[in-house]
């Protein structure tokens, strides 16, 4: 009978905890379920802000789009003799960008006659294109007698690595920023942009400065040379780089930079 009584009052008490707790919950359920609510909310970007870093990624994408179609084609730089040089029939030139150099023959019907040297590139003919041996045996390239330079051809490919690398950690910083709502991922985001567009154009320079270094390593053979569609892609999305990197850090002011620049005038002033 005793044990009866013990194991009823243990009961009481569970329910009376239980009711408890309950109550409580049931009070304080909906202002903690708000209150995290309202911090999840305040986490997130607003739909205003997310539409701009959507549109300035998109545009960011166009840049890394051209950027690597630029450095994974071979039409950097065009390098084409005299027609006189050639015979009656056919014509040889030559065109090469970061990772590999092309040998081209055209048709001497296909140029156009007033043009003195062999080109463009675009003409129908037979291509021959091997890829440079600067990474695995070091040799060094020989087109029309003249010999590129190593160190500058490396630095210049080292440096589109590099950039690439820079694309990525952005792109990652950009997704993680657009899926936690954080503004502190935009930061690494707009320096990684940036500095991938500065290096795509230091590569651009020290490309130029290998193509000057292969002109001047033999004058046997007068050569014409111009810059092809890859250097102008290339160009072009490092500009674009640069800008959305500009923008995402426009993105982390704490305050808005238009209205210092162009304060609002109110009409009773």
């Amino acid at each position: 009978m005793w044990s009866s009584f013990m194991r009823e009052d243990e009961g009481r008490a569970a329910g009376g905890a239980g009711g408890g707790s309950s109550g409580l919950t049931a009070m304080m359920g909906p202002r903690a379920g708000t209150g995290k609510r309202r911090a999840v909310k305040s986490s997130r970007f607003s739909d205003s802000q997310e539409g701009q870093i959507k549109l300035v990624f998109f545009l960011a994408i166009i840049g890394v789009t051209l950027t690597v179609l630029g450095m994974g084609t071979e039409f950097w730089v065009e390098l084409a003799p005299p027609k006189r040089l050639s015979n009656n029939e056919t014509c040889l030139m030559a065109h090469y960008g970061l990772w590999k150099g092309c040998l081209k023959t055209l048709w001497a019907t296909d140029i156009d006659p007033e043009r003195e040297s062999c080109g463009p590139a675009s003409l129908p003919g037979e291509s021959n294109c091997t890829y440079f041996k600067y990474f695995t045996s070091g040799e060094e390239a020989v087109m029309f007698k003249k010999t590129t330079h190593k160190s500058l051809s490396m630095a210049t490919a080292v440096l589109a690595l590099l950039s690439l690398l820079m694309i990525v950690t952005a792109a990652v910083c950009i997704t993680m920023s657009l899926s936690k709502g954080e503004v502190f991922f935009l930061k690494p985001a707009s320096v990684c942009f940036i500095l991938s567009g500065l290096l795509v154009l230091l590569s651009l320079i020290l490309f130029h400065q290998s193509v000057l270094s292969f002109l001047a390593s033999d004058h046997s053979v007068p050569l014409h040379h111009e810059f092809s569609w890859s250097v102008s892609c290339v160009g072009v999305g490092a500009a674009i780089l640069i800008l959305a990197g500009i923008l995402f850090l426009l993105f982390i002011l704490p305050y808005n930079p238009w209205e210092r620049c162009l304060p609002h005038y109110h009409s009773d002033t």
